[in-house]
């Protein structure tokens, strides 16, 4: 079973600017939702992929990782993909992979599994996935931006800082913000930080 194998992606931009960013909504939510977040972003190419059935995976993020299975390896794979895809006209590190919530989670899940082929991570009220966090191993020779409400409902905070250490472990220039305030949402300063991180990969 693969059910995001063949979901529909949306693309904006073009390859001319040397940058790609990979977007992926949060559950419930739609590929033309998170793609407007192009509108207030770097010059880049963009991609949006429709999660099957609007959700990457069923439960929490912070459940065993087998019960999400297998919705969260077929989004990885999915976001694979497009991985390869775009390597193949642009260089590996001048990829970004972004999104907010759910997205947010998997966008760092699969920077921290691959750390070679990608050269950013926007997360947006996310964080590792599991229970547990896995193990991860090699080096992540890029930018990593972690944004998040100090009482997200849905992110607890010791997982944001769970997840920068594991980013650091990785050598990556982790970047981590912490607002006040209980909003499940992205701010001003969240689009500047990711805005910066897109125009310097």
């Amino acid at each position: 079973m693969n059910p995001h194998k063949d979901v529909e992606v949306l693309e904006k931009g073009s390859l001319e600017s040397g940058r790609a960013v990979i977007l992926l909504h949060g559950r419930g939510a739609t590929a033309q939702g998170i793609l407007q977040l192009a509108e207030s972003l770097p010059e880049a190419k963009f991609y949006a992929p429709q999660a099957a059935s609007r959700t990457w995976y069923p439960h929490s993020f912070m459940k065993p990782r087998e019960i999400n299975q297998p919705h969260l390896d077929s989004a990885l794979d999915k976001i694979d993909s497009i991985v390869d895809q775009v390597s193949q006209e642009i260089v590996s590190n001048k990829i970004v992979v972004a999104g907010f919530s759910q997205g947010a989670c998997l966008s760092a899940e699969y920077a921290a599994k691959n750390p070679g082929d990608v050269g950013g991570v926007i997360s947006f009220s996310g964080g590792l996935i599991g229970e547990q966090i896995q193990k991860f191993d090699g080096q992540f020779n890029g930018r990593v931006f972690l944004g998040c409400a100090e009482n997200d409902p849905h992110i607890p905070k010791t997982r944001v800082n769970q997840t920068e250490k594991v980013f650091k472990n990785l050598e990556a220039d982790v970047e981590k913000y912490i607002f006040e305030g209980s909003n499940h949402g992205i701010d001003h300063f969240e689009i500047k930080k990711a805005s910066e991180l897109i125009s310097t990969v």
